[in-house]
């Protein structure tokens, strides 16, 4: 497998850090309004690259953080926190607004079949590791305190102007007059790491007490301290938006390296942005779209996910809903064919393992073909319009419809656009046992497999279980309850 290394800016080959495995960090959502169909495509993302490793042989650890607090309304230290304007628009406390809307992305989430993350790790559950770490920062130095925060000093980490091909003077932030920023940082583009609750922030809802005083962290500590806690100080693949390649994710890198002296990520991955009628999505243009707002319009949300498949990940993509339409009929198209195509092998046929004696040797060779050509595409840096056409090539080819279903449903795992099941068939999953299978992960990784086990028994009382596998556990409807 190939991925382009947004770090190296290269394509590079995979190595895990670990045999038969992969860590995977992917930032979350900051959950302060609803996610839109932009938000929605970065994730399915990050899934297909999950599905591609699994579908590679590795057990995938992917940790995702929910920001529930200290993300500002800019990716620097601009402006108030965007928990706290969210949630004055609702007219609810910060914290009932950052609940409502991290069920609606998962909502979201869960209906475009984005896999859960192995571990869902919210900033406001993490404050011990998060001051932990901007401690370790400052008994070494590389942070500051002032009057009204804890700054991160750029200055310090020589490496920091060399992020991503960028120079420190394009890093220069928070010179607008109009903008309240930090008074007392050595350099424009030093971070907060904490924030006091002095000044603007003298009312901030959310704080808590810290050996400098009561206040919150900044946005970009919590993605080292939360990613390092479970991933351990180096791991395999950090993903995010374009959008965090000029700041947070440089910070990030800054922070923990200089914490940990070792490499945070060996492999980044940036998604470019979705663009509407050619437009940057905007609430104020008329043009921001949630996922509902395409179901009410009578698409399928997996008619989405297909129309992302068209489009390369680091290219941007333009909706249009005649884009969206063209895909609904492609969608609807393969669906019926794996619906009609059955779920049975035909009489003597055992399954696709004997597609050679079933098949004619030239027939059996072109599956192969076709098989390893979409293969190729996917591992090809997740080239899945490349996939797409090989997959529509074989559609067109004579070889019989049931071997074309088989591929199609095998090659389902990493699309996931649950080709030929019936929506009646799908299972709400509780948030209180998905938060239990999270836990008995977190237990499972610490070694505490006794522990895991009672919490899975538990999990059968309520009438669900555990089915672990190499690409992680999944959670099950008991049968029998």
């Amino acid at each position: 497998m190939r991925i382009y290394n947004s770090l190296t800016r290269q394509i590079e080959e995979f190595e895990p850090l670990a045999e038969g495995k992969a860590g995977m960090y992917t930032c979350g959502p900051t959950v302060y309004d609803y996610a839109h169909i932009g938000h929605a495509r970065k994730y399915v993302y990050d899934d297909l690259l999950r599905r591609v490793l699994s579908a590679n042989g590795l057990e995938v650890m992917h940790v995702q953080n929910v920001t529930d607090v200290g993300h500002l309304v800019s990716d620097a230290d601009e402006g108030e926190d965007k928990l706290e304007k969210g949630a004055r628009e609702m007219k609810r406390t910060v914290w009932e607004a950052a609940e409502f809307f991290t069920r609606d992305f998962y909502k979201m989430a869960d209906s475009m079949n984005i896999l859960r993350p192995t571990i869902t790790a919210r900033a406001t559950d993490h404050i011990k590791e998060q001051t932990d770490l901007i401690q370790k920062l400052v008994q070494k130095g590389f942070a500051y305190e002032t009057p009204e925060a804890v700054y991160f000093d750029v200055g310090k980490f020589p490496r920091y102007g060399l992020l991503f091909g960028q120079k420190l003077a394009d890093k220069q932030v928070a010179v607008r007059e109009e903008v309240k920023t930090g008074e007392h940082k050595r350099h424009p583009a030093d971070f907060a790491l904490w924030f006091k609750r002095v000044g603007r922030f003298a009312d901030h809802q959310m704080h808590w007490e810290s050996p400098w005083g009561d206040g919150f962290p900044g946005w970009h500590i919590e993605c080292s301290a939360m990613s390092m806690k479970y991933l351990g100080e180096s791991f395999d693949i950090h993903t995010g938006g374009e959008d965090h390649l000029p700041v947070h994710h440089p910070n990030e890198i800054a922070q923990a390296e200089a914490a940990t002296g070792k490499l945070l990520a060996r492999y980044w991955v940036h998604h470019a942005f979705l663009l509407i009628d050619g437009q940057k999505m905007s609430k104020s243009l008329g043009n921001y779209y949630r996922v509902e707002d395409v179901a009410e319009k009578g698409f399928d949300p997996m008619a989405l996910r297909y129309l992302y498949l068209t489009a390369h990940y680091r290219s941007p993509q333009n909706f249009t809903w005649s884009a969206l339409a063209a895909a609904q009929t492609a969608y609807d198209k393969l669906n019926k064919f794996v619906k009609d195509s059955g779920s049975n092998p035909p009489a003597g046929r055992a399954g696709i393992q004997d597609i050679r004696i079933q098949l004619s040797k030239e027939k059996a060779k072109k599956l192969d073909q076709y098989r390893l050509r979409f293969e190729e595409a996917v591992n090809n840096d997740l080239q899945f319009p490349r996939a797409l056409a090989v997959m529509w090539e074989m559609m067109k080819s004579n070889i019989p419809d049931y071997d074309k279903a088989d591929a199609l449903r095998d090659w389902d795992e990493i699309l996931g656009l649950r080709l030929g099941a019936l929506k009646s068939e799908e299972v709400q999953i509780p948030e209180q046992i998905r938060e239990m299978s999270q836990k008995r992960e977190i237990l499972r990784r610490d070694g505490k497999f006794v522990e895991a086990d009672e919490l899975r028994v538990e999990m059968e009382k309520l009438g669900w279980g555990i089915e672990d596998a190499a690409k992680g556990s999944r959670i099950v409807k008991l049968k029998h309850i």
